[in-house]
């Protein structure tokens, strides 16, 4: 299973995990960073700087 990890950096530098997405999507083409960058937009809200948010793809064992 494939799952992204959101993650935000403040003014400090620290990182804050945002939130996670598991993939579920079957079809590989609509798979690009931009869709899944859009989750992350929708977690963020209007409160956060969205050049500082970034995502980590990371492969589960089932």
């Amino acid at each position: 299973m494939v799952v992204y990890e959101f993650y935000w950096r403040d003014e400090e530098g620290r990182e804050h995990l945002l939130g996670i997405l598991p993939e579920r999507r079957k079809t590989p083409e609509r798979i690009t960073e931009e869709s899944i960058m859009k989750w992350g937009e929708m977690v963020k809200g209007n409160h956060l700087n969205s050049q500082k948010i970034y995502f980590i793809r990371v492969e589960l064992d089932n």
